[in-house]
């Protein structure tokens, strides 16, 4: 049996996971990261992930001190508006539309959207240039033995690492969290999301579009232009079984079925690249922390892909818990540590699932008059000033 020793060890190597060594490792300590699926790294192997993210400007600060974000940012579409529109009425065309500026509250755009794969990549090639941080792909989080100074962690490989800090990242099934005995509460709406790419006539003008109708929305997020043309991520939510006829449609009728959803608002969309579905639940861990142990991203909390708030937690989790580990090194994965992990992060999770809960359950509303409520809900917000600069504030983590 294979013997080694290190700081933390991060379970997990998806893009939540794959920041945290790097932000670690960057900060200093020495990392172990592992996950039993190596990345996929490119966007035509089976198994690559055809989602995007956008990184707000808290978490792009974030992956610049990881030493991540100079490797994305000549890849990133920068999101200076957030529309809204709503698309409710007898027929499928805009009805209210209402955008949030950036610039009321900032110089700089909400965020940056990029594709999964492609931060997987970059990733993975930050964490290769540092020399104390040691991702084993392929390699997966077993078992662990908790003690007051330390926790011994064995790997599906046969390898037994001790360590301060385990850090659990390994998404919303989490085999770390499990290890803790910390339960979570799950929400389950009976919706899935398709996720696919189109290109379009109409320039989206860094503008990200959320149309809502019924079902839940119809999110187009900006990417750099494919061949001279614009192009958009777009997440499409439905309930499961509807979900899952689009996505088998044939090209042609899907790409009309997507037009027809979009409210025709960029003009007619083509389908650049696979259609994947993908379950949307709401689910909170009942904690955040155990003895050596911190839960973050998805396995602590997953919420619909509205307003672009999943990863963005997820970071907000190791921006708190970088600064604790930082702020006492000596005291690396301790009790102290670890108690006020959870009184800062906990309360403000629990609130954002929350939040995120009840706008997709707005979202979903099929009668037309739950859908007409929801048209006012929009325009009243929008027009008192302040509430609608508090609500950007709120979405970009200021607050």
């Amino acid at each position: 049996m294979e013997r080694i020793s290190c700081d933390i060890l991060v379970a997990g190597g998806g893009v939540a996971g794959l920041s945290c060594a790097a932000a670690f490792a960057t900060a200093g300590f020495s990392v172990v990261c592992v996950d039993p699926a190596p990345p996929v790294t490119d966007n035509q192997s089976v198994g690559s992930d055809h989602r995007t993210t956008a990184f707000f400007q808290g978490s792009r600060n974030f992956l610049a001190d990881a030493g991540i974000w100079e490797r994305l940012d000549p890849q990133a579409a920068p999101l200076q508006v957030m529309r809204i529109v709503d698309a409710g009425g007898e027929e499928p065309e805009p009805r209210v539309i209402k955008d949030f500026n950036a610039a009321d509250i900032s110089e700089l755009p909400f965020g940056w959207n990029l594709p999964n794969w492609l931060l997987r990549r970059e990733m993975v090639a930050r964490l290769e240039d540092l020399p104390n941080c040691d991702f084993r792909a392929g390699t997966g989080f077993k078992s662990m033995v908790t003690r007051e100074t330390e926790a011994l962690v064995n790997l599906t490989d046969g390898t037994q690492v001790r360590c301060k800090l385990v850090i659990g990242a390994d998404g919303r099934n989490s085999a770390v969290r499990q290890a803790a005995g910390i339960g979570a509460k799950t929400t389950r709406y009976g919706q899935k999301a398709v996720v696919f790419a189109v290109t379009h006539p109409e320039p989206h003008n860094n503008v990200s579009t959320e149309v809502h109708r019924s079902g839940g929305p119809f999110t187009l997020v900006p990417l750099p232009d494919l061949d001279g043309k614009p192009r958009s991520a777009v997440v499409w939510m439905e309930s499961g079984a509807e979900a899952l006829r689009l996505r088998d449609l044939p090209e042609e009728d899907f790409n009309a079925a997507a037009t027809e959803r979009s409210a025709g608002i960029y003009g007619p969309l083509t389908l650049v690249g696979q259609r994947q579905a993908w379950p949307i639940i709401a689910q909170v861990a009942n904690r955040m922390s155990a003895q050596r142990v911190a839960l973050v991203a998805e396995a602590a909390h997953v919420v619909p892909p509205i307003g672009a708030q999943g990863l963005n937690m997820s970071l907000g989790d190791m921006i708190t818990l970088l600064d604790l580990a930082k702020a006492r090194p000596d005291g690396l994965g301790d009790e102290k540590m670890l108690d006020a992990y959870e009184r800062r992060r906990h309360p403000e999770v629990q609130l954002r699932v929350r939040g995120v809960d009840a706008l997709n359950r707005a979202s979903i509303a099929g009668g037309q008059g739950l859908r007409d409520m929801r048209a006012k809900g929009i325009e009243a917000l929008y027009a008192m000033t302040p509430v609608r600069k508090a609500l950007m504030e709120l979405g970009l983590g200021a607050r």
